[in-house]
């Protein structure tokens, strides 16, 4: 009877383990599937080409408005507000 219990009692405890270990293996597996980090790799892509973007049309605005104070500057004229800009009240 005793010895029984304790080979059931380890059957048992064996075949959790073994199904814990194959489920903790498989999503370690879909973790590293290259599709998976193709898919991250893409994210990482659009987010830093967004960035890009945002940082070149701030640069043109930035240049187009130093253009406009020199242009301004060397005709002796006010420079001409920003149409783009909101005006304060």
């Amino acid at each position: 009877m005793r010895r029984g219990f304790w080979v059931a009692l380890g059957l048992g405890a064996g075949a959790t383990g073994a199904v814990v270990a194959s489920r903790w293996a498989r999503r370690q597996a879909n973790k590293v599937k290259p599709a998976t980090l193709a898919r991250e790799a893409r994210g990482g892509l659009m987010d830093l080409s967004k960035l890009v973007a945002e940082s070149i049309e701030e640069g043109k605005r930035a240049m187009e408005e130093r253009e406009r104070e020199l242009r301004a500057e060397l005709d002796g004229t006010a420079p001409e507000p920003d149409p783009d800009e909101p005006t304060a009240p």
